[in-house]
């Protein structure tokens, strides 16, 4: 929502300026986008008149103007084709400053010097998208006569500044000039000057038109009044002024009107040039299967029973709420209109702009909700402007379908409740007062205050309605914090939500970073890690109004979204890159989907750079032994598509599968653009929470020595680690008190497909000091057992 300053001031007595307005309304709730100013950087540009006019002796385009701009008269070459002897026009002298910091130099066009330009509105700073086509074309000519050497900022009022609100969806009300003038009124306690309606108008509209009826639950009002005589020419330069400033492009006098009034009382509205309408009648129903349209944008709309027409006694001739018709758009030939201001259900007005893909100045307020009391005081203010620019003859009376009146409602405050829930000791007239200032007329009685909500207000309903508007007149950054009060500030954190909590300190401590991605994914993904078209992780849950293929699917897991990360990280020459996430897989129960997912938490680690499988290992034995799970395997896990061969392992904890850690294929790396090896692991943090166990027993300090035995074994390629420890432990007759790999070998003196595992084995005993003979029998048993079970080799 774009506020010219200027425009604003029509409504409210100030002298403030667009800073301060700004952070005044900012203070009391409104959200400031930015502060434009509308002269942008122009300097030394003046009012100048064109005494003479004359064809360029050597160029057949060009023509030489003589300019008066008061202090002397300057020849300016120009190529504009609009002007004419008499015009005033804006002259940028030389040494002028324009827009973009370019300076006016003296110029020589084939001959001929030139002392200066000929301004156009895009020249002067103006959005290519605001000027009006025969502007856009030729030098911007001003509407009357000015003092000769006036700066062009005084003369058409660039020095005003423009401010752009961002409106929420539930003020509707402050999409208007009016709206947001209330609200400025309110926020620095002035009073409100309201546009007085007053018109003339003559004969009866049943002259004109036969009928208007509302055949759809989705229109709850239609007024409608009528202007004949119409005058279609340029609206003045004040209006147009107005306009552009607000971010919308002139057209005519009867639709600039229309824009004017929707930007001033934000009420939606259009001009039916009524000659074309079949049968003089209005009927506002669903549109037919099949029926087409073309808009006023040119295009052909297919429509059908869902969407909202305004239709003649033959065909649509506009989508309700979102465009008018092309057939039926006021031209140059037209003298007689039809005035609409129409309430539309916002439901239907959104579902129809959103199928179409048609956005509209008008749509983005209906499907917001508007108050329909509005339409009749727009529709009379743009009678009466249409009578002010002696732009054609109003109808006297008019036509109104509107059954269900929109009643102002009466709501009651308590003032303690207001207090308590401020944390504030407000007195009642204080209160009074604000919501007076706000439009909402209150009085006190019998300990309560009674409030008449205008029917604009459509976001207040109940007390704490009332009491937030309180709050933010008072300005909530004038509330002291405090401390919370109540049950809930006593509350303790779910164990689980603290375990989610110490697994993130670990992983963050080791040096991962906390990412987040979306939970939609494409169903192309799958693709990219390999998964196979039969898989489980296939039966995934389809978004029924996606924002677009990308993310039309509920992800069934997280490897897709880390492979996406990495892929920027890496693209991006990032080096190296550590990442987890604790997010959320669905799980339908069945499809197609009859009841809510299943939704399991899982814990992703990924990384890339310059670590490799162990470190994932080690990273995933410290987070579960920080929740005390101790007795962690790993099982060779052969058929993952996702990861390499032989790279891979699934997590087994306390005897329970959790989940999967390994190389991830260098075919699906490929698919993402990283030649870097890639290691991720999944692992089910609802299980981790199961087996979470965090009491702790302590056991006392030592007092005998432990001495280690080192062993070098011989084996095939294939045997894992995990079951030579098995085996060891199996004869350590619970003096063992550790076992740790230090050596794998494979090389020149060692078989192909073998591998050369050394090892150290710790022994302790808590009772006595451990005899060399009873650990020399233990080592023989497991050599020996290494040797039947593995049919190991002892190296010497």
């Amino acid at each position: 929502m774009l506020l010219p300053i200027r425009w604003l001031k029509d409504y409210i007595d100030t002298q403030k300026n667009g800073k301060e307005l700004a952070d005044g309304l900012t203070l009391s709730g409104s959200h400031v986008e930015s502060i434009d100013s509308m002269d942008k950087g122009v300097e030394g540009v003046v009012v100048g008149k064109i005494m003479d006019i004359v064809k360029h002796p050597d160029a057949d385009k060009l023509v030489i103007c003589k300019v008066d701009i008061k202090t002397v008269v300057l020849d300016i070459v120009t190529g504009a084709k609009n002007i004419k002897i008499g015009d005033y026009v804006p002259v940028a002298t030389v040494g002028s400053i324009l827009p973009g910091d370019i300076k006016i130099e003296k110029t020589n066009f084939r001959g001929v010097d030139s002392f200066g330009m000929l301004c156009s509105l895009k020249e002067l700073g103006f959005n290519e998208n605001v000027i009006s086509k025969e502007m856009k074309e030729g030098i911007f000519i001003l509407d009357k006569e000015y003092p000769l050497g006036t700066d062009i900022i005084d003369a058409i009022n660039l020095d005003d500044e423009v401010i752009e609100f961002e409106i929420t969806p539930n003020r509707p009300d402050c999409l208007s000039m009016m709206g947001m003038a209330r609200e400025t009124a309110a926020s620095f306690e002035l009073d409100l000057k309201e546009p007085e309606i007053k018109l003339n108008g003559v004969d009866d509209i049943s002259d004109y038109v036969k009928d208007i009826k509302i055949e759809s639950e989705n229109c709850n009002r239609y007024y409608a009044k009528v202007v004949k005589d119409v005058i279609i020419k340029d609206s003045p330069m004040w209006m147009q002024m107005r306009l552009m400033e607000a971010g919308i492009r002139p057209i005519n006098n009867i639709v600039d009107i229309t824009n004017f009034v929707m930007l001033e009382f934000g009420e939606p509205l259009h001009a039916f040039d009524l000659e074309k309408i079949n049968g003089k009648k209005i009927i506002i129903r669903q549109a037919k299967a099949g029926e087409t349209l073309i808009s006023l944008d040119g295009e052909t709309r297919k429509l059908d029973e869902e969407d909202l027409v305004i239709a003649d006694e033959k065909n649509p001739i506009a989508i309700a709420g979102v465009m008018g018709g092309f057939d039926s758009e006021i031209t140059k030939d037209t003298s007689l209109i039809l005035i609409e201001g129409a309430n539309f259900n916002p439901k239907s007005v959104r579902l129809t702009s959103k199928k179409l893909a048609l956005r509209s100045e008008a749509s983005n307020r209906f499907e917001k909700g508007l108050d329909p009391n509005l339409c009749k005081p727009a529709v009379d203010r743009v009678c009466q402007l249409i009578e002010l620019t002696d732009s054609g003859t109003v109808i006297a009376s008019n036509i109104d379908r509107y059954e269900e009146v929109r009643e102002e409602e009466r709501i009651s405050l308590r003032p303690e409740r207001a207090n308590k829930l401020l944390g504030l000791e407000i007195d009642v007239d204080t209160m009074i007062k604000y919501l007076n200032l706000l439009g909402l007329k209150s009085v006190y009685k019998e300990g309560l205050i009674y409030t008449t909500v205008p029917t604009r207000r459509m976001d207040i309903s109940i007390e704490a309605d009332l009491i937030e508007e309180i709050g933010r007149l008072y300005g909530f950054h004038n509330i002291e914090s405090k401390a919370l009060v109540g049950e809930l500030t006593r509350g303790l954190k779910p164990m689980s939500k603290t375990i989610e909590d110490k697994a993130k300190d670990i992983l963050l401590g080791i040096g991962y970073n906390e990412v987040m991605t979306y939970s939609f994914i494409s169903p192309k993904t799958y693709d990219k890690i390999n998964i196979d078209k039969s898989s489980s992780l296939r039966e995934y849950i389809k978004i029924i109004n996606p924002l677009g293929e990308d993310f039309s699917i509920m992800r069934t897991t997280l490897i897709p979204t880390m492979m996406d990360l990495f892929s920027r990280n890496y693209n991006r020459s990032v080096k190296n890159a550590f990442a987890f996430e604790l997010g959320n897989i669905f799980i339908p129960k069945n499809l197609p989907i009859e009841e809510l997912p299943k939704e399991k938490k899982i814990l992703s680690i990924g990384f890339y750079g310059d670590k490799d499988f162990y470190f994932l290992k080690e990273t995933v034995e410290k987070v579960l032994n920080k929740m005390g799970i101790i007795n962690i395997e790993y099982k060779r896990e052969e058929d993952d598509p996702v990861f390499h061969p032989g790279r891979t392992a699934k997590v087994i904890a306390e005897g329970i599968n959790i989940g999967t850690i390994g190389e991830v294929y260098v075919d699906v790396c490929e698919n993402y653009d990283i030649k870097s090896k890639v290691y991720i692991g999944q692992l089910d943090f609802g299980k981790i929470i199961e087996l979470s166990n965090f009491e702790r027993k302590h056991k006392s300090l030592p007092k005998y020595p432990s001495t280690s035995r080192d062993i070098a074994v011989v084996l095939d390629e294939d045997i894992l680690f995990g079951d030579i420890k098995k085996l060891i432990l199996k004869h350590g007759k619970g003096l063992i008190e550790d076992i740790k790999l230090f050596d794998i070998y494979r090389g020149d003196q060692i078989q192909e497909n073998m591998k050369s595992v050394a090892l150290s084995i710790n022994y302790r005993s808590y009772e006595r000091t451990l005899k060399d003979k009873e650990v020399e029998e233990i080592q023989s048993l497991i050599v020996e057992d290494l040797e039947n079970t593995f049919d190991a080799k002892l190296r010497s």
